[in-house]
């Protein structure tokens, strides 16, 4: 009995914490657990909040052995997957014991299932705390109209689909400011080449920061990413979702006059009506100035409380969108991050989600016509699907 005591001591002086639930043990991921004091997954050594046998537990061996196309993740000191030739990061043993193999060469390190997509989503959707409550936002969604009424362009409602905000409270947030100082950058009309200011410029790396590196919703999203290979490092992280969604291509005439970020979020006017414009704090400002009139909704999300998701009918400075759909009282960084997640693993095709036991779909399409970096492709649009 003395010496099972013993054992026992010495296991929570070699752990501490291991007995109140403080440990790595089982808890090796990409998730981060706010209901915990420290982590176990990719980002703490970073943020210099691992658990104290986060390397004893959560650090892998060396060697490829056993290990040939595990999934990436940055627990382990070198990798054994189809990527790591590219990234540079290959166990030593990897040509010898996987290079050629089914395993080292099968890509099973970038394949995300959609299972997980969905896993990762209530996540964001658990950590989204910048979110408004209902004492915050008030909407009044009024009219209900068929699919066959949507191109109608008939004011069904009387008033304004926002009740109230409070501006305050949700504006003087980080991530909120930084997206306000993001959103007015733009020209809406198409054939309008975009110029940036250097002090634009830094507005959206501010935005970058502010919602992916300084929250957990970006913090999460990340992790996933990188624990399937997707990207090695935050910086990459950051700069590709830079370039995905800030990067300039032509939607019309050759000029350089579009965006994901300004096609999505600030919305755009080609051909006579608006394009994109998927947000709800951009519908907020329009409405309020008196530019957007509010018509009616086409669908409208089975969530009781924020976020939820509406399908709007509108007249923006005379110019009509037929279903404007978009999520509303979410932060900017869930709205971001979701986006950012269809895109990455399912550009051009419907993405599934899961957010607070619901069924969500975001479709994505990219931009075909240019590119960046190695072939890749800029973000068209990205909305969510009608049910």
């Amino acid at each position: 009995m003395k010496t099972i005591v013993f054992l026992a001591l010495s296991v929570a002086l070699f752990f501490p914490g291991s007995s109140n639930g403080q440990s790595c043990r089982g808890r090796c991921g990409y998730g981060t657990d706010s209901s915990y004091s420290c982590q176990c997954n990719p980002a703490c050594e970073r943020y210099g909040d691992c658990c104290s046998d986060y390397a004893v537990e959560c650090k892998a061996s060396t060697s490829c052995q056993g290990r040939c196309g595990e999934q990436y993740n940055n627990q382990n000191e070198c990798h054994c997957n189809s990527l790591c030739p590219q990234y540079n990061n290959c166990c030593s043993d990897y040509s010898s014991l996987c290079d050629g193999s089914s395993g080292g060469s099968s890509g099973g390190s970038t394949t995300i299932t959609d299972a997980e997509i969905k896993t990762v989503s209530e996540k964001l959707y658990s950590l989204d705390y910048n979110k408004a409550s209902s004492s915050q936002l008030t909407i009044n969604s009024q009219t209900l109209v068929s699919d066959s009424q949507t191109s109608s362009q008939k004011d069904l409602s009387s008033q304004p689909l926002f009740t109230y905000v409070n501006e305050n409270v949700l504006f003087s947030k980080p991530t909120y400011a930084a997206f306000l100082a993001v959103l007015d950058n733009y020209n809406r009309m198409t054939g309008q080449t975009e110029n940036f200011s250097s002090q634009q410029l830094s507005e959206q790396d501010k935005f970058l920061t502010e919602t992916m590196s300084n929250t957990q919703v970006g913090r999460e999203l990340f992790s996933f990413l990188q624990s399937k290979g997707v990207y090695s490092t935050e910086s990459d992280f950051i700069y590709d979702l830079k370039m995905m969604w800030f990067g300039l291509y032509s939607r019309y005439n050759g000029k350089q006059d579009s965006s994901g970020f300004e096609h999505i979020f600030a919305g755009e006017i080609k051909s006579g009506k608006v394009s994109g414009f998927h947000n709800w704090i951009q519908f907020y400002l329009l409405e309020k100035s008196g530019q957007l009139n509010y018509y009616s909704h086409s669908f409208n999300g089975p969530w009781t409380s924020y976020p939820d998701v509406l399908g709007m009918q509108f007249m923006w400075d005379g110019y009509f969108k037929q279903v404007g759909s978009a999520i509303i009282g979410c932060s900017p960084e869930f709205d971001f991050a979701l986006y950012s997640l269809c895109y990455i693993t399912r550009p051009g095709k419907l993405c599934r989600l899961s957010i607070g036991g619901q069924a969500l779909s975001i479709q994505t399409y990219t931009w075909n016509n240019s590119s960046y970096g190695n072939g890749k492709k800029y973000i068209a649009s990205a909305y969510p699907a009608t049910p």
